[in-house]
């Protein structure tokens, strides 16, 4: 997810929220994650798994830009409307921050805008753009998919395509998330329990790497969780059928350095393989 400034915001289409479901948390405490079903008022309008859309919140009257734009991850399959219209899911986490040293608390503008929407609210979007991961045209690779918190949101739609739209899919699909209680939070709890659908999969697995403190911005422990499958990520990187899949906030990717270099001994042994990954192009990231 990521801002932009509305002097930069694309053409935009109106949308009407159909559903706004809880996931996790509560807003009292800001921490709450919500699903949300957008019907988009435009027949032609297309978006596919992978691809993110933009979210234009409303400013006040004093604001210098009338709208603050971020972008958010498909979390499903696209679908369609009793009435025709396509319709799309996102995921969203309410941000909310509080300074240590003033107290003043801070509140993400279009987080916090989206969670407190009611169905039938209207929305303006923008997009879509990109398309992060892609199934590969070999048809029994490996997926290793290594997300944090709503990160998870566009690796579930990614499954869910795989094991409904890919017929032939064989491959594996190794998931690494990074949470402060568990996957089982957002997909697989008492409100949301898609994800286990996926477990009992032959080709799935899942492995929570925990945060040691009750905070989404807490330090995940990559290190523990992936002490015990190292030999695992090492063999798996060295299969030319493997493709490493990012998503989730930007630290991911500086702990992922600093445990790939570990694994492989030196900082410059990780730098080369890296490179080679995107080079190939089975290294992608959607990260905010």
């Amino acid at each position: 997810m990521s801002s932009m400034k509305t002097t930069e915001i694309p053409d935009n289409y109106p949308a009407t929220v159909v559903s706004n479901d809880l996931l996790m948390g509560g807003a009292e405490r800001g921490d709450d994650v919500h699903q949300i079903v957008l019907e988009v008022q435009q027949a032609a309008f297309r978006c596919a798994v992978g691809q993110s859309i933009g979210v234009l919140a409303p400013m006040h009257a004093a604001a210098p830009e009338p709208f603050h734009m971020r972008w958010y991850s498909i979390a499903d399959l696209p679908g369609q409307s009793g009435s025709g219209n396509p319709t799309f899911t996102i995921c969203v986490r309410r941000h909310v921050q509080k300074d240590p040293g003033t107290g003043i608390v801070y509140k993400g503008i279009t987080s916090n805008y989206l969670c407190d929407l009611s169905v039938g609210e209207h929305v303006r979007i923008a997009g879509p753009r990109g398309l992060a991961f892609e199934v590969p045209k070999d048809h029994d690779a490996t997926l290793l998919l290594i997300g944090t918190g709503p990160g998870i949101a566009p690796f579930r739609a990614f499954v869910k395509y795989l094991h409904q739209e890919v017929k032939d899919w064989k491959g594996v699909v190794r998931v690494f998330y990074g949470t402060r209680t568990g996957l089982e939070t957002l997909y697989s709890n008492q409100r949301k329990s898609d994800a286990a659908l996926y477990f009992d999969q032959a080709t799935f697995d899942a492995l929570d790497a925990l945060s040691p403190e009750p905070h989404w911005a807490d330090p995940i422990t990559w290190d523990l969780a992936y002490s015990e499958r190292g030999a695992e990520l090492l063999k798996m990187l060295d299969d030319p059928k493997t493709y490493v899949y990012l998503g989730g906030l930007k630290s991911i990717g500086v702990h992922l350095d600093e445990l790939f270099i570990k694994l492989l001994g030196s900082a410059d042994a990780w730098t080369k393989r890296k490179a080679a990954l995107m080079a190939e192009k089975r290294w992608a990231e959607l990260l905010y």
